[in-house]
């Protein structure tokens, strides 16, 4: 009764700020027929879709003078009740030692390269609520910052990443660890680069990182990627090669054993990061070879980074001039991936930002546009997007 209750509540707000399932759907992280499900009571309405909700309904409340109005007394209340109930539910459990909030940041890094968006803000929302409440050691300022790190790669939009990302750098500047501080901002950079979204900001985090240390390590790792991948898009191919080569001499010391971590960069991971940074160059042999490697060596149950990996040599098949068959081959690889599996930056619903990814192709093909005939709007910027992830 209460998930229904709640539901209607989010209809009566969308409806009162004029927005469609449809639009909707395109702001945030989940498909129209979920969000249609929450509304009717048949999916959960957790914190992290109330969020969802609040972010995507936003902007229209401001244009209609609904923020104090009825729209906004539904969203912003529940909102707060679910973060707040997820909150107090986990300070249940009993108050964790540095040791065991480092180990459930261990987990979460796990869980972030197999879970969808949606499910780990649901998970992560009410331990951040709960943390925030007993930052009194350097060493739990540094889980926080991990936690931070990672939301913010599962939040809205660039603009509320980057948000993110600046606390958790306040946040990894207390916890006395410099290998952390260079973490934070190295793995804001490559987040940012990899997508091809605010490129001046990942410089200045990657550059962060560096002039804070640049002994190698994996901050100095993905602040060299980033780097490699912001002027590459950018047209410097010469820098960029010379960057890329960089992060390989970096990575060569640096490189990570464990598999599965968002705070781990092994031999397949490195090959995905290169292997786009080579695409965007228009060297092919070399991102190809990077392709095989990440087949040969990715553990077999990412099926995300499976998908990503096709979409890249989409992105190489329309660089080559065969745009139609890169545009096929990209929603072939969109299909086989539930959308419930899908990282974040597949669902930003801005469209604004399809114009970097398209602009890139632009260059090898002045007829890109063409390769998204036969998709709709939401479909073109899903494969705009993933195509640079």
């Amino acid at each position: 009764m209460v998930t229904m209750r709640i539901g209607d509540q989010l209809r009566v707000a969308r409806e009162k700020a004029g927005v469609t399932l449809a639009q909707l759907a395109a702001r945030t992280s989940y498909s129209r027929s979920y969000l249609c499900n929450v509304e009717a009571g048949r999916k959960t309405a957790g914190p992290a879709v109330v969020l969802a909700y609040e972010r995507g309904l936003r902007d229209e409340m401001k244009r209609r003078g609904l923020l104090t109005g009825v729209a906004a007394g539904i969203v912003a209340p529940a909102a707060a009740s679910e973060l707040l109930l997820r909150g107090f539910a986990a300070a249940l459990d009993g108050r964790k030692s540095e040791d065991e909030w480092r180990h459930r940041a261990d987990e979460y890094g796990r869980d972030y390269m197999e879970l969808g968006a949606p499910e780990l803000q649901d998970k992560l929302s009410g331990d951040m609520i709960v943390l925030q409440q007993h930052l009194e050691t350097p060493a739990l300022w540094g889980t926080a910052a991990k936690l931070m790190t990672l939301w913010g790669k599962v939040s809205g939009g660039p603009r509320e990443s980057i948000r993110w990302y600046r606390f958790a750098g306040d946040a990894a500047d207390r916890s006395e660890d410099d290998d952390l501080r260079v973490w934070v901002r190295g793995r804001a950079a490559i987040a940012l680069a990899y997508e091809g979204a605010a490129l001046p900001v990942a410089r200045t985090f990657a550059q962060h990182a560096l002039d804070l240390s640049d002994k190698p390590s994996l901050g100095a790792l993905n602040a060299r990627l980033a780097l490699g991948h912001a002027v590459a898009i950018q047209g410097d191919v010469d820098t960029a090669a010379r960057e890329l080569e960089q992060a390989k001499r970096v990575f060569d010391v640096a490189a990570s054993e464990e598999q599965v971590s968002d705070f781990a960069v092994p031999e397949w991971r490195m090959a995905i990061m290169l292997g786009l940074g080579y695409a965007r160059l228009g060297d092919e042999r070399r991102a190809l070879t990077e392709h095989a490697t990440v087949k040969a060596t990715i553990p077999k149950h990412l099926v995300r980074f499976d998908a990503h990996m096709a979409l890249h040599q989409g992105l190489l098949m329309a660089r080559a001039g065969d745009k139609p068959a890169g545009l096929a081959y990209a929603k072939a690889s969109l299909d086989k991936l539930a959308p419930e599996k899908r990282s974040q930056s597949l669902w930003r619903g801005d469209q604004s930002l399809t114009v970097r990814p398209i602009g890139e192709l632009a260059r090898c093909t002045p007829q890109i546009t063409q390769i998204y005939d036969g998709a709709n709007q939401v479909q073109r910027i899903v494969i705009a997007r993933q195509l640079l992830r």
